[in-house]
């Protein structure tokens, strides 16, 4: 079995900050994170989703973290078509918005030129973390308006090689790519083109919603938890992730997860209900179960 890695979604959530999960004298960034990378050997950056990430702080996380400790990292909203506010942007690339009828802009609405230099800034601020050796993989999640198609297709190879040497994961939010009449044909193309395919846990029945298919496309694999939350289309953070799994539900994940690892050199596994304790109780929970068999 490859390398198995269980880990979070936050280690600085305010409800988690809130929950006293953490020890009281863990009272600042750096301490919070110290005592996150004693409990586990991975997690996840999401607020770089919503701004790119500064390269003064992926040094201090190296710093930080134990030698082995791993961080994925969430691709900035713009590289997967969503909309972005332009404020997120540097001011020196931020465009002209009076000409907009929108609030947002997306990626087809700034300049190739502009679009190129996010991603060296992007991929620069991370260096510190790919040279220590603790980038695990930059997170492409896209949006539930990228539906499977040829020029989709050749848009994930264009983020797969804009990104190189730093890897890449892929999880989709529409269901055409994991649709039974498709499914074969997304893992195939996936696997062919090295491109490891985040398999998800998630609530079914909704336009976003991707089958819980447990498949390795390439050498590493990821599984993300996002709860099972019936209020999964609120607005509301918490209530659409703000979900406590059962131990039931965790225990039929474990065989599985050790099936995964069996078919990738390293698997990561990314509780992201980050609601209070929850993500951090159940990651501990799963890794006992995964260990225990």
């Amino acid at each position: 079995m490859g390398r198995l890695l269980i880990g979070t979604a936050s280690w600085t959530d305010r409800t988690l900050i809130e929950s006293g999960w953490y020890p009281a004298e863990a009272d600042t960034p750096a301490k919070r994170l110290e005592f996150y990378a004693s409990r586990f050997p991975l997690a996840e950056v999401d607020a770089t989703y919503y701004h790119p990430p500064a390269e003064r702080t992926a040094a201090l996380w190296v710093q930080r973290t134990p030698e082995r400790f791993t961080f994925n990292v969430k691709a900035f909203s713009l590289f997967t078509r969503h909309p972005t506010k332009p404020t997120a942007l540097p001011k020196d690339l931020r465009p002209d918005t009076e000409g907009l009828t929108r609030s947002n802009v997306y990626l087809d609405d700034l300049d190739p030129r502009v679009v190129d230099e996010m991603w060296q800034r992007f991929l620069s601020a991370l260096t510190p973390l790919h040279e220590a050796g603790k980038l695990g993989a930059i997170l492409l999640q896209f949006p539930r308006w990228f539906p499977i198609s040829r020029a989709n297709k050749q848009y994930l190879l264009e983020c797969r090689d804009r990104a190189a040497p730093m890897p890449v994961c892929v999880e989709f939010r529409n269901h055409t790519w994991m649709r039974e009449d498709n499914r074969e044909e997304t893992l195939e193309f996936l696997s062919t083109h090295g491109l490891p395919y985040v398999v998800v846990d998630m609530p079914q029945g909704h336009t976003s919603s991707i089958p819980p298919v447990v498949a390795a496309t390439a050498e590493l694999a990821v599984v993300r938890f996002h709860g099972r939350s019936r209020n999964w289309t609120s607005r509301d953070i918490q209530e659409k992730y703000g979900y406590k799994y059962s131990h039931r539900e965790l225990a039929e994940w474990a065989p599985k997860l050790r099936h995964l690892a069996e078919s990738a050199t390293t698997t990561h596994v990314v509780m992201n209900n980050c609601y209070r304790d929850y993500a951090q109780t159940d990651a501990a929970e799963l890794a006992g179960l995964v260990d225990t068999g």
